[in-house]
C-alpha cells in the first residue's frame, strides 16, 4: 500500500469504529426508553432517526472507503455500486433534513407562548411520523438519476471526465452540464436546510441570551429551574450540531466547487471530501451522548450493574 492508502485507510477506521457503536448507543438508548417507558418525546424521535441515519452512511461509506484504503477495490458489481450510492445519496441527505428538524423543533419548543412559531409546538409532534416518511420518499426519489450513471468497472481502465470516482464505484455524469447540474442541486437543496438551520440557531441562541438576563433578576421556583436548565442544555446540544455540519458543509462544498474547474479531480481530492462528507456521522452521537441526560442515565445505570455483578460474585463465593 502507498501512503496516501494507509492514511485513507487509518482515517475512515477511526470513523468507522467511533461511528457504528456511538450510533449504536444512541438508538439502543432510546428504544429502550420506547419499550420501558412506552413513550419518546419528539425530540428523541428525530435523534432516533438522525443516529439511524448516520448509523448506515457509516456501514454503507465509511466500511468501504476502509477497504478501499486498504487496497480491496472489487468490493461491489454494478448493481452493487448502484444500491450502494442510491442509498449514500438518501442518508446523506435523511442526516442533514434531520439536523434542520431538530433544530427547528428545539427553537419552538423554547420559543414564548406569543412567538408565532408557537402553533408549531403541537403541529410538529402531531404530524411527525408524516414529516419523516416524506423525507424519506423525498430523497428517494431524488437519488434515483445519480444511482443509474453509476458502474463498478470501467471500459480499459480509463477514468472519463466528470467522473465521481470512489475507487471502487463511478459515477459518470455524460458532460460538463450534467456534472454541474446535479452538484448545484444537491449544494442549493442542502443550502436551504443550512440557512434554516442557522436562522433558527440565531434565534434559539437570541432566547437563551433574554432568558439568562431575567435569570439575574427574577428568582424562580426550582422545578423551573431545572426544566429551564434542561432546556438550555438541550438547546446547546442542538446549536452545537449545527455548527459542526455548517463547518463540514463548507468544507465539502468548498472542494467541490474547486473539483468543477477541472475535467478530471485526483483521488486524494476525492477522498478529502468524502471524508468530511462523512466526519458527521462520528461527531453526532458523540454530542448526543455526552449533553443527552437520558442516554447519560442509560450509560451510568449499565456501568453500575456492571460493578455490582462482580460484588455479588465475590459475595457467593465466600
Amino acid at each position: 500500500m502507498d501512503t496516501r492508502g494507509i492514511i485513507k485507510a487509518s482515517g475512515f477506521l477511526i470513523l468507522t469504529t467511533i461511528s457504528i457503536p456511538a450510533n449504536l448507543i444512541v438508538c439502543c438508548a432510546f428504544l429502550h426508553n420506547r419499550f420501558t417507558e412506552a413513550k419518546l418525546l419528539t425530540a428523541d424521535i428525530i435523534l432516533c432517526n438522525l443516529a439511524f441515519t448516520n448509523l448506515m452512511v457509516a456501514f454503507i461509506r465509511s466500511i468501504p472507503q476502509t477497504l478501499a484504503g486498504l487496497g480491496y477495490l472489487h468490493l461491489f458489481d454494478d448493481d452493487g455500486c448502484k444500491i450502494t450510492i442510491f442509498c449514500f445519496r438518501v442518508f446523506r441527505g435523511l442526516s442533514i433534513s434531520l439536523t434542520c428538524l431538530l433544530c427547528v423543533y428545539q427553537a419552538v419548543a423554547i420559543s414564548p407562548v406569543t412567538s408565532l412559531l408557537a402553533p408549531l409546538k403541537t403541529r410538529i409532534p402531531q404530524y411527525l411520523l408524516y414529516i419523516v416518511v416524506f423525507l424519506y420518499l423525498l430523497y428517494c426519489s431524488m437519488s434515483v438519476m445519480t444511482a443509474v450513471n453509476t458502474v463498478s468497472s470501467l471500459i480499459n481502465n480509463t477514468i472519463p471526465p466528470y467522473t465521481y470516482n470512489l475507487e471502487y464505484c463511478f459515477v459518470i455524469y455524460k458532460d460538463y452540464y450534467s456534472y454541474i447540474l446535479v452538484g448545484f442541486g444537491v449544494m442549493c437543496r442542502d443550502l436551504v436546510f443550512i440557512m434554516l438551520m442557522t436562522i433558527m440557531s440565531g434565534y434559539i441562541l437570541r432566547l437563551l441570551y433574554q432568558h439568562g438576563q431575567k435569570v439575574k433578576n427574577i428568582r424562580s421556583s426550582d422545578r423551573s429551574q431545572k426544566e429551564r436548565r434542561a432546556e438550555t442544555k438541550a438547546s446547546k446540544a442542538v446549536v452545537t450540531l449545527v455548527i459542526l455540519y455548517v463547518v463540514f458543509f463548507g468544507i465539502d462544498n468548498i472542494i467541490w466547487l474547486y473539483t468543477i474547474t477541472i475535467s478530471k479531480v485526483s483521488v486524494l481530492i476525492s477522498d478529502i471530501r468524502i471524508f468530511f462528507a462523512t466526519l458527521y456521522t462520528s461527531v453526532c452521537p458523540i454530542v448526543v451522548i455526552t449533553t443527552n441526560p437520558k442516554i447519560k442515565g442509560k450509560l451510568k445505570l449499565i456501568k453500575l450493574k456492571k460493578e455490582v455483578q462482580p460484588t455479588e460474585n465475590s459475595t457467593c463465593t465466600q
